[in-house]
């Protein structure tokens, strides 16, 4: 049985974690706030470059632009967006299990990974899996930079050859408490197959100089908006997740605290009946 000295010092422990834990909840809802404002004004632009893509691409063939043409090929990249930092629930357990389901699934083809995150990067490159390029997230929030230089990299490798189809596998912000990983195909960039989709993605719309050449500059910057906004719901679901769970981990300081003080007290009062006893005895002893 640990004696009174181990129970109080492993209570003082338990305290300090609580006020780590108190205190990176704290933090981590002041940025999903933050995070949190800027998916819901990034989505919206998003949605409509995509819907606004479409209807220009529904009047174009699929091989008018590189980006749309499908090649059938079977080299398959995947921008595999996790976090730096652990203590966030299972965040980043949840897209690294997509994750190797997504490359399990995919028989015969040659998956190569696109890692943003130390997570992911410490958890693949221990398997035999090929790495296109790998580079942590960063503390700040996410830059519409870092979101370029990522769709630079693999539009270029998509154009050369060296990539057949890209997908990206990011988690989706749903709330504090619901963050949902998905996988969305990046490239080549899909169209409208039916009549009733292209009649919905067509608008009255004047397009300068062409349609054509409108296609042309927005097809790279709607690869460089996804991988953005995909930076960004990363970012808002991972302080999310951490925020919950160090919300949880707090209740269960608490929780270990109380039980500890309780043990505590229980020790100290048997501890005190002792010494009492004891003396009693004795006295008992001397007067016989």
């Amino acid at each position: 049985m640990p004696s009174l000295k181990d129970i109080k010092r492993r209570i003082k422990s338990v305290k300090n974690t609580r006020q780590i834990t108190k205190a990176m909840k704290m933090v981590s809802a002041a940025k999903l706030k933050r995070a949190q404002d800027e998916i819901v004004a990034a989505r919206p632009y998003a949605e409509k470059m995509l819907g606004l893509i479409s209807s220009l691409a529904s009047k174009t063939s699929s091989d008018s632009h590189p980006l749309l043409a499908n090649s059938g090929g079977n080299k398959i990249g995947v921008i595999f967006v996790t976090s730096d930092r652990g203590l966030c629930g299972g965040f980043n357990t949840s897209l690294i299990r997509l994750a190797e389901r997504f490359v399990r699934e995919q028989s015969g083809a040659n998956v190569s990974l696109y890692l943003v995150g130390k997570r992911g990067t410490e958890h693949f490159k221990r398997r035999s899996v090929n790495i296109m390029k790998a580079r942590p997230v960063g503390n700040a929030r996410p830059s519409y930079a870092m979101a370029v230089e990522i769709a630079n990299d693999v539009i270029n490798a998509y154009l050369n050859g060296e990539l057949d189809e890209v997908h990206i596998i990011y988690s989706e912000f749903k709330s504090a408490l619901t963050q949902t990983a998905v996988v969305q195909k990046l490239l080549p960039i899909s169209t409208p197959k039916t009549e009733s989709e292209k009649e919905e993605t067509q608008g009255e719309f004047i397009f300068e100089p062409t349609e054509g050449a409108v296609l042309s500059s927005l097809l790279p910057k709607y690869v460089e908006v996804q991988a953005f906004r995909a930076l960004l719901e990363s970012s808002a679901s991972e302080h999310g997740s951490r925020m919950t769970a160090m919300d949880s981990a707090s209740k269960n300081a608490s929780q270990m605290i109380s039980g500890l003080t309780l043990t505590y007290n229980r020790l100290r009062q048997a501890a005190i009946t002792k010494e009492l006893m004891e003396i009693i005895g004795g006295s008992e002893a001397l007067k016989g």
